[in-house]
C-alpha cells in the first residue's frame, strides 16, 4: 500500500478521528486531565455491549473447540498483540488449563512484550508463518486483535486460518474493518475518537481487554471451570494462589480454615476434588472418579451424589 493509500484509509477509521471533548486537554491541570480521561472511559462498556450477541456466539465456537482438544489463538500487533498474550498467560494459573490450550501471539515475537517492533505488523507472511508454526489446525480457533482492524500481520494470520477451515474472529474498533471482513466472527465495540488522537492503547486497548476477559473466562466457565461464581480449578502455584485455594474452600463448604488445608493437602492441592470431598463427604478416589464420571463439572457432581 503507498504512503497516500494508507493515508487515506487510516483517516477513515473511527479510532483516528478528532475528539472534539478533549480539544484543550493540553491545557488542563492534572486533575482536569484525568477527569477527561475517565469521562471517556465510561463510553468502552457501553460500547462493549452493544457486541455481546457477536461475543457469545465466539464463546460457543471457543467452547466447542476446547471440548475438541483444540486450541484458541490470539494474534495481534503491538498493544493488541500485547493484551492477548496476557490473557492467554493468565489462563493457566486461573483456570488450571495448560499452556498451550489459550496461546498468544504478537507480531515481532517475545521481544514485542517490552520494546515495540512495530515494523513486523507490517507484513501479511509473518502471520502466516507464525500460525504454521504452531502447526495449526481446522479444530482450533484463531482471534484477530487489532484496533484498527487493518493490521496486515492479522489480516494474514486470519487468511491462512480461513484457508485451512478454522474458526476466525475478528475483534477490532472500527466497523467494516478488514478483518471483520475476513472474520467468520466480527466483535468491533465502537468507542469512538480516543482523548488523545491515535492512541488506541486507550480507549480501543480497555474494550480489547474486556472483550478478550469474556471470550476466556466464559468458555472456561462453559467447560466446568468454575463452582457456582468460584474459580475451583485454580492452581496453587505459589503462597498468594494457595491462600487463595484455601479460602475458595471455605467459601464452598462454609468450613474452616484448617479443615480446608488439611484436605488440600490430602488432595495435593486440588481445589474441586476437596470442595467434592467435604460436601459429599466422599473418599478421594470415589471423589475423583465422580468428578471424571461429570467431565469435571463440579457442580453436576455434587447433584449427582
Amino acid at each position: 500500500m503507498t504512503n497516500d493509500a494508507l493515508l487515506s484509509a487510516i483517516s477513515q477509521l473511527i479510532s483516528e478521528g478528532r475528539n472534539p471533548e478533549t480539544m484543550d486537554i493540553d491545557l488542563l491541570p492534572s486533575l482536569e486531565i484525568v477527569k477527561r480521561l475517565n469521562q471517556q472511559d465510561y463510553q468502552v462498556p457501553a460500547a462493549v455491549e452493544k457486541v455481546l450477541p457477536q461475543v457469545a456466539q465466539a464463546v460457543d465456537k471457543i467452547t466447542e473447540a476446547f471440548s475438541n482438544n483444540a486450541r484458541l489463538i490470539y494474534m495481534g500487533a503491538g498493544t493488541s498483540g500485547r493484551l492477548g498474550v496476557l490473557d492467554a498467560s493468565e489462563c493457566p494459573p486461573t483456570f488450571g488449563v495448560s499452556e498451550q490450550m489459550v496461546i498468544g501471539l504478537i507480531a515481532g515475537g517475545k521481544e514485542a512484550m517490552f520494546t515495540a517492533q512495530e515494523g513486523a505488523e507490517d507484513s501479511l507472511e509473518l502471520g502466516q508463518t507464525d500460525l504454521e508454526k504452531l502447526n495449526l489446525t481446522a479444530k482450533d480457533v484463531v482471534v484477530g486483535i487489532a484496533a484498527s482492524g487493518r493490521t496486515p500481520y492479522v489480516i494474514g494470520g486470519l487468511e491462512y486460518a480461513n484457508d485451512i477451515g478454522a474458526t476466525t474472529i475478528a475483534v477490532s474498533c472500527n466497523p467494516d474493518s478488514p478483518i471483520a471482513e475476513i472474520a467468520g466472527i466480527a466483535i468491533s465495540p465502537v468507542v469512538g475518537p480516543e482523548a488523545l488522537t491515535g492512541s488506541t492503547r486507550l480507549k480501543s486497548g480497555t474494550a480489547q481487554k474486556l472483550v478478550l476477559n469474556m471470550l476466556s473466562t466464559a468458555s472456561m466457565i462453559r467447560l466446568g471451570k468454575s463452582y457456582q461464581n468460584l474459580m475451583v480449578d485454580v492452581k496453587a502455584t505459589n503462597k498468594k494462589l494457595l491462600a487463595r485455594a484455601v479460602r475458595i474452600v471455605m467459601q464452598a463448604t462454609d468450613c474452616q480454615a484448617q479443615t480446608a488445608e488439611q484436605v488440600l493437602k490430602e488432595t495435593n492441592n486440588n481445589v474441586k476434588l476437596s470442595i467434592l470431598m467435604l460436601l459429599s463427604g466422599m473418599d478421594r478416589t470415589t471423589a475423583r472418579q465422580q468428578l471424571e464420571k461429570q467431565q469435571g463439572f463440579l457442580r453436576k457432581a455434587v447433584e449427582e451424589q
